[in-house]
């Protein structure tokens, strides 16, 4: 019979915690931001089918980086659980905070009882109908949930990306601002300005938390994705 080795639990999980890192990173990042319109959700995304990007509910959106199999069976739980709370009591008692918190136990208990933690990082966002009242949420892969403000940034190289937006941000953002303000953070640092612009409609996935969409459009469904056609008019 032979006897396992011995690990502390502090550094199994700081090897968990590197490792999860080390899998976030390397994907490509995404931007969250709340504006004047809404909520502009970005990310850069060459496949038009396996979405970084998805309505929950009504006023709740979702967005994540890391392995496409692992977040995606998150939001899938998360539609269940929103449309099971919906149906069972109100659809205003479906909030972002209370879907974040699923999310946060979820992620959790992965983290400290499986063998391989998840190499995810969510954002998940409600808009309010003002700007004041908008949730963003930030999840990491351990569990840990932040309640966040005016932008989220997730994947690749966050920090740099983050100091972009946050030198560009203000309040009074527009949606096609806030969108232009999301791609120049997702350009590597040191590329060229024009080849920001270069950046094709294809490579990209945009959605919006429409804050004025029971007026303008009759739903009260605020979420809604952009088509390439539709980038490229806003980008324009």
């Amino acid at each position: 019979m032979t006897q396992q080795f011995y690990v502390s639990p502090e550094q199994l999980m700081k090897d968990r915690a590197d490792f999860a890192r080390k899998g976030i990173a390397r994907g490509r990042s995404v931007v969250v931001i709340s504006c004047q319109d809404g909520i502009a959700l970005v990310a850069e995304n060459p496949s038009p089918s396996l979405h970084k990007i998805g309505e929950i509910y009504d006023k709740i959106a979702f967005a994540a980086v890391g392995k496409y199999n692992e977040f995606e069976s998150l939001r899938q739980a998360g539609v269940r659980y929103a449309d099971v709370r919906g149906y069972s009591y109100d659809r205003e008692d479906v909030t972002a905070r209370g879907l974040a918190s699923v999310y946060a136990q979820s992620l959790g208990a992965v983290f400290t009882a499986e063998q391989k933690p998840f190499e995810v990082e969510l954002a998940v966002a409600e808009v309010g109908a003002t700007q004041a009242e908008d949730h963003l949420y930030r999840l990491t892969f351990d569990g840990s949930i932040a309640d966040e403000h005016s932008f989220v940034v997730m994947g690749g190289q966050a920090d740099k990306v983050s100091s972009v937006i946050g030198e560009g941000w203000r309040s009074s953002l527009n949606f096609a601002d806030a969108v232009r303000l999301a791609m120049t953070g997702l350009i590597p640092p040191g590329e060229p300005e024009e080849q920001a612009k270069a950046l094709p409609a294809g490579a990209l996935e945009v959605a919006v938390l429409d804050r004025q969409s029971e007026t303008t459009r009759g739903s009260r469904r605020a979420f809604r994705r952009l088509n390439d056609a539709d980038i490229t008019a806003l980008l324009a």
